[in-house]
């Protein structure tokens, strides 16, 4: 995802400066078509970029999350399989007396 978002960011980059080159008007006369329409790209990318970043933020906190809960439940399997263990143990124990 890195790189995904280096990516939107070079583009916009680029889009950033063929529009600021394409406009050559005075500033009195306001933006151009190219430096409206580069504006434009360049917000839909940062938007783009901040939605991707709080879909990685949320998928990473699931993550964890599902870590934790792996982590638990393997827990439980092994103090269950001791105390199984230990039961059969001393089952065999008072079998042989």
């Amino acid at each position: 995802m890195q790189q995904f978002k280096n990516l939107l960011i070079a583009i916009a980059a680029g889009v950033f400066l063929m529009s600021a080159s394409a406009c050559e008007k005075g500033k009195e006369q306001g933006p151009g078509p190219a430096e409206k329409a580069g504006a434009a790209i360049g917000q839909a990318v940062d938007r783009a970029t901040e939605k991707a970043g709080e879909a990685m933020e949320k998928t990473g906190e699931t993550l964890k999350e599902a870590g934790a809960k792996a982590r638990e439940v393997g827990k439980e399997a092994i103090d269950k399989a001791k105390e199984v263990s230990k039961d059969a143990a001393d089952k065999v124990k008072d079998d042989k007396k």
